[in-house]
């Protein structure tokens, strides 16, 4: 930068290209082509998702026409025969909700009963040392309670006697 008075450098001649030169840049596209080109496998799957996509795109077309038609030829059936089908569809509905509820109901009754038994049997179902914890926190609760009620009966007995000294 400290250079600026100077001139800048004379510029280069241009060489004229030799037909040796562009065969030679041919060849190098045609190597980088050929280095990028797809194998035969991958030109079979490229070929074969693009038949399976044309299939399933002719089969889509297929179905929504079927659709499109059968609505505009039933519509009119289904209207003229509403009355029927709503009470019948509420029907259905409820016995389903109805039968799928007892299913339920019917399963987690097996399963509870399932691990009642491996739990009196002694064989440790999961979630049983929690029954087990809670089992002893309500008798030590239990016995605390007794043991404080027998004392505050005993207070509650010498109060009644102060109360009333002939009872």
């Amino acid at each position: 930068m400290s250079d600026r008075g100077t001139p800048p450098p004379p510029p280069q001649p241009r060489t004229a290209r030799t037909p040796h030169s562009s065969t030679q840049t041919t060849t190098v596209f045609l190597h980088r082509l050929q280095s990028h080109a797809p194998t035969s496998s991958q030109l079979l799957g490229f070929l074969t998702l693009v038949i399976s996509g044309s299939i399933l795109l002719f089969l889509v077309g297929l179905t929504v026409t079927a659709t499109v038609l059968g609505l505009i030829f039933f519509t009119p059936l289904i209207i003229i025969s509403s009355p029927i089908w709503v009470p019948v569809a509420i029907v259905i509905f409820l016995v389903s909700v109805g039968f799928l509820f007892v299913c339920g109901f019917g399963v987690v009754s097996v399963a509870a009963l399932s691990w009642m038994y491996r739990y009196f049997r002694g064989m440790n179902p999961p979630g049983s040392d929690q029954v087990d914890y809670a089992r002893t926190r309500i008798y030590d609760t239990a016995s605390h309670v007794k043991d404080y009620a027998r004392g505050y009966g005993g207070y509650l007995q010498s109060k009644v006697k102060d109360a009333a000294p002939g009872a």
